[in-house]
């Protein structure tokens, strides 16, 4: 290991998490959600572990088809569809599927004239950001169903607040859902991470919410071992993490009682105390908004961050009795230290924390 940060990325731990979802869930079809770099543990390596996955979804084409090329065979689903001729026209030889949440869209499918895709279409029960109305799905449902560049239709929503267990948002959305899939004959989706681990149900959707189809569920989060609910970490519900985020010191010194550290001085010792320099910062992903006290761990103890984080580096109080030395790892979330905990320090949440990882080294993937 060089002297920069890494992301130790545990790829068994992938499919310890899968079995967990499946278990909240049983009998339905999983949707692994790997976009954002497969939440900033690497799309590919990800995809390849995660074999059992029914298929995997991503934000954009240029996601999909770098799957694509590198030998992934299930199916490959676009959150935000497609909106040229050009994008559908690969996505249609490429052999992907879509989500349609607008108008746009609908018309660029009736207006294909060879080839066929899988739709998803999707309607907006109260997230109020893509998607249709639910009014209009009869008409959409009729429409898209007789286009002849659609081979089969299925339905989709999103929930806006599943990780708030006591909202009554989710059943509302829930109740909204039912109206326009009961009776249906197709694929249904509705459930996230929090909805498939927090909502039961989610575990038996088909009558909850009337479909005759599959059922499909689009975990996330959970994939990686991480809590989406305040207050737990992904061990509370079974998961393991699967990013252990780590750097080494690499100084240490005396730090006086009244000396000023980092950029404008932002923190002062209090007392004397032992000043140790990491080699992570807002470069590596470490942002900048985390502050004087986030927990960083070292040699199995809690040391708090002092100062402003700088593009490359970070300072702590090793303590003055601090016994360390240059080369030690810094654990600055994983094993011992959850994401879940660390994220507020930021005012953050654990997503951007993950997906923010920039990879300035090689990280390490290990099959562990």
């Amino acid at each position: 290991m060089t002297f920069g940060s890494r992301a130790l990325i545990r790829l068994g731990a992938l499919k310890t998490n899968l079995t967990v979802i499946r278990k909240a869930a049983p009998g339905a079809k999983v949707m692994a959600v790997i976009k954002a770099n497969a939440y900033g543990h690497g799309m590919d390596a990800v995809a390849r572990t995660l074999e059992d996955a029914d298929a995997f979804a991503v934000a954009r084409l240029p996601e999909a088809v770098a799957l694509h090329e590198s030998g992934i065979e299930q199916p490959l689903v676009l959150l935000s569809g497609v909106l040229t001729m050009e994008e559908l026209s690969e996505v249609i030889a490429r052999g992907f599927q879509i989500v349609v949440h607008c108008p746009e869209q609908v018309d660029l499918l009736e207006s294909v004239t060879a080839g066929q895709t899988t739709v998803w279409l999707k309607f907006d029960t109260g997230m109020n950001r893509l998607g249709f109305a639910p009014e209009a799905a009869r008409t959409l449902i009729d429409r898209l169903q007789a286009c002849p560049a659609v081979t089969e239709l299925r339905l989709m929503s999103h929930l806006a607040s599943a990780d708030e267990l006591d909202s009554p948002v989710t059943e509302e959305q829930f109740a909204r859902f039912r109206n326009i899939v009961e009776n249906f004959e197709g694929a249904v989706s509705v459930a996230n991470t929090p909805a498939t681990l927090g909502w039961p149900l989610i575990a038996d959707a088909n009558e909850s919410l009337g479909f005759k189809g599959d059922h499909w569920i689009r975990p996330g989060l959970a994939l990686f071992g991480i809590s989406p609910f305040d207050g737990r970490c992904g061990s509370d519900l079974g998961l393991t993490p699967v990013m252990q985020f780590e750097a080494r010191l690499i100084a240490i010194k005396p730090l006086a009682e009244g000396s000023r550290v980092g950029y404008r001085g932002r923190y002062r010792a209090e007392s004397e105390t032992t000043l140790g320099i990491i080699s992570a910062g807002y470069g590596d992903g470490y942002t900048r908004h985390f502050r004087t006290g986030t927990p960083v761990l070292i040699n199995g103890r809690r040391v708090p961050l002092i100062g402003n984080v700088s593009m490359d580096m970070i300072a702590v109080d090793l303590g003055a009795a601090a016994t360390d030395r240059v080369g030690d790892i810094a654990t600055l979330w994983g094993d011992g230290l959850p994401v879940e905990e660390v994220a507020p320090w930021a005012d953050a949440i654990p997503y951007e924390l993950v997906c923010g990882v920039m990879h300035r080294e090689n990280s390490e993937v290990v099959d562990a």
